[in-house]
């Protein structure tokens, strides 16, 4: 399978390369930068820190790549969408904070070309929202009722927050216990914690590459469902495993539960 890879020079994109490089069911055809990226021209495979692989660091323009994986910006990742559009490329988008706008984008570009799209490409936080969406369902009328935080812990250089795959989380519990109210963080005297509401406590630290605990907290006892990534691997090998499944699907907007059969 031809890979084009978008953002191959930063963090996520260099994992992706080096593990597609390792991998014998992969080829990178083409690794993507902006423009006024320092090292375009420097070949993708030294970038990630493995071996030479011949595909120098270039812009976004036509390949005969099979599928694209976008790690990158909100901004880029609309640019590169735009351009799998245009000759009809199957694209994973695995960019995170878009914006309402943009996020419309991708709707409507997914009635054209097959989509991937998901705040978390990892497999294990991808079965916890599974396993979130059981725990709210069987919850929700408990007659004490249940307060639902959500805590999430990532490296310092994160520019969105709360992260879009704990904001997932949220939407999972507020679609399954009909909670409407979604609240970033408190402080001063904000009173007695409301019943209707889901909290979201952001936490920026060091190198920390992702971790999600969602809290249910009753009246006598507390469900905290955890996951928690020790590098970047997790996340590269859902992208690739997306770009597996995506090939030759029609065109439409799918997530990580119908790649995991979730």
């Amino acid at each position: 399978m031809k890979l084009a890879i978008h953002g191959a020079a930063g963090r996520m994109g260099q994992r992706v390369t080096a593990l597609a490089v390792a991998d014998p069911r992969f080829k990178v055809v083409a690794a993507l930068e902006s423009a006024n990226h320092p090292l375009l021209g420097k070949d993708a495979g030294l970038i990630a820190g493995v071996r030479e692989i011949g595909v120098p660091l270039g812009v976004v323009g036509e390949s005969n790549a099979d599928v694209v994986i976008d790690f990158s910006v909100p901004d880029a990742a609309v640019a590169v969408i735009a351009h799998c559009v245009e000759f009809s490329r199957p694209v994973v988008v695995a960019t995170t904070g878009l914006d309402p706008e943009q996020q419309e984008y991708v709707r409507k570009a997914s009635k054209q070309v097959p989509i991937v799209w998901s705040p978390s490409m990892s497999t294990a936080v991808n079965v916890a929202m599974k396993l979130t969406a059981i725990a709210a369902k069987a919850l929700r009328d408990l007659p004490t009722g249940v307060d639902v935080e959500i805590v999430e812990c990532h490296h310092r250089f994160k520019e969105d927050a709360p992260s879009g795959t704990a904001l997932k989380f949220g939407q999972i519990v507020a679609d399954e216990m009909e909670i409407a109210e979604h609240r970033h963080g408190r402080s001063g005297r904000p009173g007695p914690r409301p019943r209707d509401e889901i909290g979201y406590h952001a936490i920026r630290s060091g190198d920390n590459p992702g971790e999600h605990t969602v809290v249910f907290g009753m009246l006598g006892e507390t469900l905290a469902i955890r996951v928690a990534a020790s590098n970047r691997d997790c996340y590269a090998q859902g992208a690739l495993l997306a770009a597996e499944w995506l090939v030759k699907k029609p065109p439409g907007l799918y997530g990580m539960n119908d790649v995991l059969g979730l």
